[in-house]
């Protein structure tokens, strides 16, 4: 089974501004990727069977939920409380959108595979009920929209 790719485990990811090598959240669960391409279709001008062929059209993402964690970075927090209204003013979405990086991580904690959500803002935000009756932990959960995703996976990952 040599050089076979070793599986990400899902209850091991980072969230980290694309590009930068500090994670500034922490989460154990993400409600997935979901793309969705429309299309229509078309017959070639020079198609002589008749065939129809399907052109994509427009591409649609859903929002993306990280639950059960926590934001760890006051400046992260700060840009996702930013997209809501002020004291005295609406959101300007002056900044708003980010690449953020999710990244599946081994046991060793070494990255395996980054998926970059293009163009995030941040459309929700949750902090769980604080209930002295009960002897939970204190959750987060942020939910972003973006307008695309990128899939790398590193180099070795999994050897």
């Amino acid at each position: 089974m040599e050089g076979l790719f070793s599986p990400a485990v899902s209850y091991q990811f980072e969230i980290r501004p694309a590009g930068s090598g500090s994670s500034v959240a922490a989460f154990t669960r993400m409600s997935g990727i979901k793309m969705q391409v429309e299309t229509i279709q078309v017959r070639s001008g020079n198609d002589i069977r008749g065939v129809k062929e399907f052109v994509p059209v427009f591409t649609q993402y859903a929002p993306v939920t990280l639950s059960r964690g926590v934001v760890g970075d006051n400046d992260f927090m700060d840009w996702i409380l930013s997209a809501s209204a002020g004291d005295f003013t609406g959101p300007t979405g002056a900044g708003l959108r980010r690449d953020l990086d999710v990244i599946a991580t081994d046991i060793q904690k070494k990255p395996l595979v980054t998926w970059t959500l293009i163009g995030a803002i941040p459309i929700g935000y949750e902090l769980s009920p604080m209930d002295a009756s009960r002897s939970e932990v204190l959750m987060e959960n942020v939910t972003f929209a973006v307008v695309g995703i990128k899939r790398t996976t590193a180099p070795g990952a999994g050897k």
